[in-house]
């Protein structure tokens, strides 16, 4: 069986997702997926926060663009809300009081909302912190937990809706051109398409040399995290997510338990993401360096990939070497909050040519983010 559409997206997570949702009502459109299920490998493996601080310029903009969308959803998008209110307790040991109270002051010249907290304060906030660990700390109100999974569903279903096939089991075996078209030998068979989109995550670099495009140095880098039982008596809902001020390691709820990650980055392949031994000990070590916890078992533990461009922004745009191939890449540990935003932008350079109105309301230039400042020379 063949399927002709205009635009082929490889990768179902929430890059290509996204993307289809905006752009299904404007183009025919097939979202391509390896594994059974949209958003097995980073998506559905995120601890899944949306913060309105402590990012990049480009990343800062890009998640106050999604913010409104995220907040105001259309109607019947979800069930139920998409952000959760959490809040970031940031905490520094003796070492790095000074290091935290330099971001604070250099935060609330901003965000006056933003508090200093004394380290009374921190612990009736966070009564599991290590008063002996702790030496000085703030608390950031605008951070959320997000309903990742909701989200990427209500990407799905609007796309289907808009008349976009979503396919699973669609590997991508190979890649030829007949004249203007992209011919994909694909798991579920073939699919020609006027263009093809490659939001493949970890593997766009690999995407892009089956197509036959240069790789642009996409880079996966394995993060690690765990889950460990809350100690008797802690209602673990009421605790903020807690952040250590040079992102060595951060603390959230998660179902009833203690989600710790150690902010690894570690470069491999692209692969099947499996935690190593190592990083859940250091996840295991930071807990109870901070808190007062005792780890006696580790509930479950994973990790995913976060895919990063070299200067760590998104890659949107059409190939400068490539006719009709399309990168939505690099989205690192912010593509899900940022995914409202970062699938507009896609769907407006491809059926308009330009962004709207909204993204120069917040001085992003689309040119900011084109892979062409990737790819060099033609």
């Amino acid at each position: 069986m063949s399927r002709k559409v205009d635009v082929a997206i490889i990768g179902g997570g929430i890059a290509g997702v996204s993307l289809a949702y905006f752009l299904a009502p404007h183009r025919s459109v097939a979202v391509l997926e390896r594994e059974e299920a949209l958003g097995y490998h980073s998506t559905g493996r995120s601890a899944a926060e949306f913060s309105r601080r402590f990012h990049t310029p480009t990343v800062g903009k890009l998640a106050e663009i999604s913010y409104r969308f995220l907040t105001e959803p259309p109607a019947g998008f979800a069930e139920i809300g998409l952000l959760k209110p959490r809040g970031n307790l940031v905490i520094a040991d003796a070492e790095n009081r000074t290091r935290l109270q330099e971001i604070f002051a250099g935060e609330s010249a901003t965000s006056p909302d933003l508090e200093m907290l004394s380290v009374e304060e921190a612990l009736t906030r966070a009564p599991i912190l290590n008063p002996g660990y702790v030496a000085a700390a703030f608390f950031d109100p605008e951070c959320w937990d997000m309903e990742a999974d909701s989200l990427l569903q209500g990407f799905a279903k609007g796309a289907r809706v808009a008349g976009a096939e979503i396919l699973n089991r669609a590997e991508l075996l190979s890649v030829a051109r007949q004249g203007k078209q992209w011919v994909l030998d694909t798991g579920a068979g073939e699919v020609r398409a006027d263009i093809i989109v490659n939001a493949a995550g970890g593997w766009a670099d690999t995407v892009a040399q089956v197509c036959g495009v240069g790789a642009l140095g996409i880079q996966p880098l394995r993060r690690t995290a765990i889950t460990v039982d809350a100690p008797d008596g802690v209602d673990v809902g009421s605790l903020p997510e807690i952040s250590e001020v040079r992102d060595k390691f951060y603390i959230k709820p998660e179902a009833g338990r203690l989600l710790v990650s150690p902010s690894d980055e570690t470069p491999v392949d692209p692969y099947d993401a499996q935690a190593e031994e190592i990083d859940v000990a250091y996840a295991a070590w930071y807990l109870e360096q901070a808190t007062t916890v005792q780890v006696r078992r580790v509930a479950h533990s994973w990790a995913g990939l976060r895919s990063f461009a070299p200067d760590r922004a998104p890659v949107v745009g059409y190939s400068g070497k490539a006719e009709s191939f399309f990168w939505l890449a690099g989205q690192g540990g912010f593509g899900i909050m940022t995914s409202p935003a970062l699938g507009r932008l896609a769907a407006e350079l491809m059926v308009d040519g330009t962004p709207s109105d909204i993204f120069a309301e917040h001085c992003l230039e689309s040119a900011a983010l084109s892979p062409k400042r990737l790819e060099g020379d033609p």
